[in-house]
């Protein structure tokens, strides 16, 4: 009986482990629908306080280099991202550069989307393309000098950004792979727990860890194993707050994590949030990142 190389068992399984939207198909809306809810994109284009209309552009964002405005990427060909093609809707979302050749500020988390499978992205353009078209203006964003001048998004790239689809570990089995895949891609969690440094750039050393200095200011708590973060928490108790807000004390979680449970999280599926409760528990357990209150 012929033996098989280790190097092509690694190959195959690395195969089995491809997240099933990377297989080639057509664009689909319904899949795409699911990418959309595990992105957040309602939450973040649509202004939802003061009842705006969906993904016409979001709320203001406060962060140290200024106040920023999600646009409006409603299917609208004048305002928003009607009159997109594929190949640009991809090129922004992997690498933060738009159809005019303008560099995107990374409050677009394009540096987590970037590892996303371009057939989950074409699903994801299409699934927008099924929605009401809105033609409103987005919001210019209140960032001064340097910041305000593009050219200086090229060396922040340079240092901070590294392109490239997630691609699966063949040492873990399929569940923690899908549960890597929705964390780095497309739920984009690292962007808000994860410390920056001086130049806004995640810092990996201690992803997830926490942030003192979240969206609009807020304190964001370490979501790793560590005693400080979710050391004792079990999955099943990790599944509950993705599902429904609740944690394991009987509280219930508010401000941009609440938006992040009613909007994206609840919608996903129970496999889905069983993949990210056994990747969370997975993680280096590295003290909190926020300083205890005195």
């Amino acid at each position: 009986m012929p033996t098989i190389s280790p190097g092509i068992i690694a190959v195959l399984l690395a195969v089995t482990l491809v997240p099933a939207s990377a297989a080639a198909q057509g664009p689909s809306a319904e899949r795409g629908k699911s990418v959309f809810d595990a992105g957040g994109c309602l939450a973040c284009h649509t202004d939802l306080k003061n009842k705006g209309e969906p993904l016409a552009g979001g709320p203001p964002l406060k962060t140290p280099f200024g106040t920023f405005y999600a646009p409006n990427i409603s299917p609208d060909r004048t305002h928003g991202i009607g009159g997109w093609t594929d190949v640009q809707f991809v090129r922004a979302m992997r690498e933060g550069v738009g159809p005019d050749g303008r560099h995107y500020y990374p409050v677009f988390p394009y540096t987590s989307y970037t590892k996303a499978t371009e057939q989950d992205l074409r699903d994801l353009k299409a699934y927008i393309m099924t929605l009401a078209p809105v033609a409103k203006p987005s919001r210019p964003h209140d960032v001064g000098f340097p910041f305000s001048i593009r050219l200086t998004l090229l060396p922040w790239k340079w240092l901070n950004f590294t392109p490239g689809e997630w691609k699966p570990d063949p040492s873990k089995d399929a569940v923690w792979n899908r549960g890597a895949y929705l964390t780095e891609a497309l739920t984009h969690c690292g962007e808000c727990h994860t410390p920056r440094n001086l130049m806004g750039g995640i810092d990996r050393k201690r992803w997830m860890s926490g942030s003192a200095d979240g969206p609009d200011g807020e304190k964001v708590p370490n979501i790793t194993p560590d005693a400080s973060g979710i050391g004792k928490w079990s999955v099943k108790d990790i599944e509950g707050l993705l599902s429904d807000g609740g944690n394991p004390d009987g509280d219930y979680v508010g401000g941009s994590m609440g938006e992040v449970v009613a909007h994206s999280s609840s919608k996903l599926s129970a496999a889905d949030r069983n993949a990210i409760a056994v990747y969370f528990k997975s993680l280096p357990a590295l003290p909190s990142a926020v300083p205890k209150k005195k």
